[in-house]
């Protein structure tokens, strides 16, 4: 089963924009390293401010808690594309199957492998409303649901989906992204810049992902008619 190629606009702008991703997270990866002061001060008045609501609004705490560790928890967010992943596979999309499934294990190793190269430390409270493990940077929800999101939303678009279809599925993707992001900073359990980084690092992985998929795609395309379905 072949999938279209990207046109040579849009595979050389998903380039463009993996690389500045890139080098966006590089420089804030930088940053958290050497903790520049006016972005830890920043990540501090941000957590306070929001930490400060939290302690005072335990309803808003529960809604939080129960988004973050059910809806949008990374396990969650893994348990669908696997489900992708099998359907791919099962209807012959064999070479796409693989490639989702490699770039969300990829997108695991990275953000596991900075978590313990960085080291950063989580924000600290008296009276914690939340708690998480291992090391804070970058947030592992927000770069899991990024890389998701942006997979399933180009799997739409790579099958011809509805635009009212694609549309609706990219509103959702939004949401889901800006909501795990806020939901481990209210919860106390990141710094801005920790979900700030998940976010670059997500849409990095997406964006490089995508355009080798396609290059691939071409080049198998030109070696052999057959190649690249998987079958």
């Amino acid at each position: 089963m072949h999938s279209p190629p990207l046109p040579p606009r849009p595979r050389s702008l998903l380039l463009i924009t993996g690389l500045v991703g890139a080098s966006l997270s590089l420089v804030l990866l930088v940053l958290v390293t050497v903790r520049w002061s006016p972005l830890m001060s920043l990540d501090t008045t941000v957590a306070e401010s929001l930490h400060r609501n939290a302690v005072s609004e335990p309803g808003l705490v529960h809604v939080n808690r129960v988004l973050t560790d059910w809806v949008w928890d990374p396990w969650t967010m893994r348990v669908l594309t696997a489900v992708v992943v099998i359907a791919l596979w099962w209807r012959g999309s064999r070479l796409l199957a693989g490639w989702v499934a490699a770039t969300s294990l990829l997108a695991t190793l990275v953000q596991q492998g900075l978590k313990a190269a960085v080291g950063r430390e989580r924000p600290r409270w008296l009276d914690p409303v939340d708690s998480a493990h291992y090391a804070a940077f970058p947030s592992g929800h927000v770069m899991t649901a990024v890389v998701t999101c942006g997979l399933l939303m180009w799997l739409l678009r790579l099958h011809g989906t509805q635009q009212a279809v694609v549309g609706g599925a990219l509103v959702l993707a939004v949401i889901s992204v800006a909501g795990v992001a806020f939901t481990r900073v209210y919860l106390g359990v990141h710094w801005l810049s920790d979900v700030v980084g998940g976010v670059l690092l997500g849409g990095t992985v997406v964006a490089l992902s995508v355009a080798g998929y396609d290059g691939y795609a071409r080049r198998s395309r030109r070696r052999t008619p057959d190649e690249g379905s998987g079958s």
